[in-house]
């Protein structure tokens, strides 16, 4: 049975989530339709755009994303802090880009009068708003929906696009967090889809690089601040060269067709991170499967599990053999 939001999200513990979100009716849904022939790709345009417009409405960043044929991937961060800072005006202007709110609300943001009973319940649904717009479950409800819609009018029938629930997993410190990502960013390459990072088609690796070229990181997604920079910065508190150097590796040794190894500067990479070269390219190819719920090491799984109130911590095991191994 499926656990309920509250024991797979706890901001105490961590404000990073690994999503996964999978379609009903098989590949051609995103991708090539073998029986007709019919290409679905653009579709893979729709979500990775869909994506990054809730990022900029939304207190929620985008880390790592891969949209593949038939499921999609997304390693979200959760910026409560910044959400807690938006007026009641700035939280309605975020709403209606995406909903149409309450006739209350709509008045408020045309500047209608309104008397004090009125504006007191325009603050109201605004706090329900500014709530909702930090929330994981309405930011995939709010990406999922008009996707399907979408393509549903496209294929001129009804029903479900997406499966029912989404998958959520908590990522507890920065090995989840970096493994976790490396897997999304890997997806496609494990998948045979693509050669080599830089030509994985809808993934934040692909952007990453292409940004990094220019000496830049890309707008749309939440940057990497540098291990000297931890305090000073919101972001991922790691290298973006190092991150690009263990992907681009790990890449050349998933694939069937090369043989390989983590060069002697990855491993000083891992082990900062205490996380064996093994262990490492087992997490990147087999991470859905060795953790079903939270990630990270085996005291931060018992922390998160009496924090959500869960009777059994899930993946203990796997966490003490890989995420505890250097």
């Amino acid at each position: 049975m499926p656990k309920p939001r509250s024991q797979q999200i706890s901001l105490l513990d961590t404000p990073y989530y690994h999503i996964c979100s999978r379609t009903v009716r098989k590949a051609f849904l995103c991708g090539v339709d073998k029986e007709s022939g019919i290409s679905y790709e653009h579709r893979r345009i729709w979500i990775e755009k869909r994506i990054f417009k809730l990022a900029q409405v939304f207190a929620i960043d985008i880390c790592a994303h891969a949209v593949m044929h038939n499921h999609l991937h997304i390693v979200l961060h959760v910026d409560s802090e910044r959400a807690k800072f938006w007026s009641m005006a700035e939280v309605l202007e975020r709403w209606h880009q995406l909903f149409k709110g309450t006739l209350l609300t709509q008045k408020y943001q045309n500047k209608q009068f309104l008397d004090k009973f009125e504006l007191a319940m325009v603050e109201t649904t605004a706090n329900i708003y500014q709530q909702r717009l930090m929330d994981i479950s309405w930011f995939m409800r709010s990406l999922n929906e008009p996707i399907a819609r979408q393509a549903n009018r496209e294929d001129k029938c009804t029903g479900h696009f997406w499966e029912g629930r989404f998958k959520s997993q908590a990522l507890l410190d920065e090995g989840a967090i970096l493994s976790c990502m490396a897997y999304v960013d890997l997806n496609p390459v494990r998948a045979g889809i693509a050669a080599t990072p830089e030509k994985s088609d809808f993934t934040s690796i692909q952007l990453r690089i292409k940004s990094a070229i220019k000496g830049e990181q890309p707008k749309a997604l939440l940057p990497f601040t540098g291990n000297e920079h931890q305090q000073k910065n919101k972001g991922i508190r790691f290298s973006l060269q190092d991150y690009l150097t263990l992907v681009d590796e790990t890449g050349r040794i998933i694939r069937a067709d090369k043989r390989g190894a983590i060069s002697q500067k990855s491993e000083r990479i891992l082990a900062r991170l205490h996380i064996n070269e093994e262990s490492w390219l087992k997490l990147t190819t087999d991470f859905e499967c060795m953790f079903t719920g939270a990630v990270g090491t085996a005291e931060h799984l018992s922390e998160f599990t009496e924090h959500v109130g869960l009777q059994r911590t899930h993946g203990i095991v796997n966490a003490q053999a890989c995420l505890n191994s250097a």
